[in-house]
């Protein structure tokens, strides 16, 4: 609850059945620029929330290109047309030119061998360190266009190619996605801003296969929600990553999910999931994150997939920006992401992207003085 100032007109309860001098501010309804709600005591918020809640229908905003977004953020320009230079002696996925990938079985999931495993391996090492060198570059100020750049330099610095670029047309080499998008942000020349959160989604291709992983970040002073939201969508991740073993079945990863984020206040993302990972970068099998969910099949040694679970601290739905990738809250509302790439062993489950002894600490995890 947020008080009003000494100074500003005086205000009475919204409770119809009380009615007194009230100096509390709805935070809500702050968050959604409504017209403003104001109570006496957390007692009677409480008390009346029921039915005020319902009167959190967020306000539209129409922007100048008819598009109603749904919060603060914005698209920025590009400062240049066209995709990174990609040199001629690396190879390349087959949509690199078309920007359409192949289509492959969705039922039917593929087993890596173990001479596989060791180049699956090798593209995993340099997506993860990738991440990390673009995690290094995160600060206020900074645009995701440079952090775009730093990341498709090094990838192919590593006789590599970024899997993003011109996957079904998308135009750069990993997706920046800030505050209120979900994911499939388009690096632009939007600086980041204090108190931002930014997911920054890397996929790599090189030996024939594709390694994925994504992190969120907290930029520069950032608020205890967003670094609940980050917190928790991180540990959502970890705890089914635990779960994972031969036998275990897919569909239990969005039980232990949605288990263990919405008794916290938070949603899962129902609109897209982990996947299987490898000679394609998307394939079978599908993970969804939430609970209930109708996913068949059951781990087996060699399986390799992503679980990346996508919190919301509103509602699950979303919608997509007019540029066709951009996907965000539906309420404005902020959402995070973690992913990691991993393969099913004898006995248990080997995270492929791990994070190493010299990564960048995630913010949330650094202690404050």
């Amino acid at each position: 609850m947020e008080h009003l100032t000494s100074d500003t007109v005086q205000r009475l309860c919204e409770n119809p059945e009380c009615r007194k001098p009230a100096t509390l501010q709805c935070p809500t309804c702050v968050k959604l620029s409504l017209d403003p709600s104001f109570f006496c005591d957390q007692i009677c918020f409480k008390g009346f929330w029921n039915f005020h809640k319902l009167l959190h229908v967020k306000k539209e905003v129409v922007n100048n290109d008819g598009y109603k977004y749904s919060g603060p953020l914005r698209p920025f320009p590009y400062s240049f047309k066209g995709h990174r230079y990609i040199p001629d002696h690396i190879k390349k996925p087959e949509y690199a030119k078309s920007g359409i990938p192949k289509q492959v079985s969705d039922k039917y999931v593929p087993v890596v061998l173990d001479e596989e495993l060791e180049l699956l391996k090798d593209v995993c090492k340099i997506g993860r360190a990738a991440q990390d060198l673009g995690h290094q570059a995160v600060a206020v100020g900074v645009t995701t266009e440079e952090i775009d750049r730093i990341v498709h330099e090094f990838i192919i610095d590593n006789d590599a190619y970024p899997s993003p670029l011109n996957f079904n047309g998308f135009p750069r080499s990993c997706c920046t996605s800030i505050n209120e998008t979900i994911c499939h942000g388009i690096p632009d020349t939007r600086p980041l801003q204090d108190g931002d959160i930014l997911n920054l989604d890397i996929s790599v291709f090189k030996n024939d296969f594709h390694a994925d992983l994504n992190e969120t970040y907290l930029v520069g002073n950032f608020s205890e929600s967003s670094r609940k939201l980050v917190e928790v969508t991180y540990d959502s991740l970890m705890k089914a990553i635990d779960y994972c073993k031969p036998g275990s079945m897919y569909r239990e990863c969005g039980n232990i999910i949605s288990n263990y984020t919405e008794p916290l206040g938070y949603s899962v993302v129902r609109s897209f999931c982990g996947h299987g990972v490898g000679s394609t970068l998307h394939q079978a099998p599908q993970i969804p994150h939430y609970a209930k969910n109708k996913a068949v099949g059951f781990m087996k040694k060699g399986h390799v997939f992503t679980i990346e679970p996508m919190i919301n601290q509103g509602v699950w739905k979303d919608q997509t920006w007019k540029d066709g990738w951009t996907v965000t809250t539906v309420d404005g509302q902020r959402s995070a992401q973690f992913e990691h790439t991993m393969v099913i062993t004898d006995d248990g489950v080997e995270v492929l992207t791990a994070r190493k002894e010299n990564s960048p600490p995630l913010e949330f995890q650094i202690k404050k003085n």
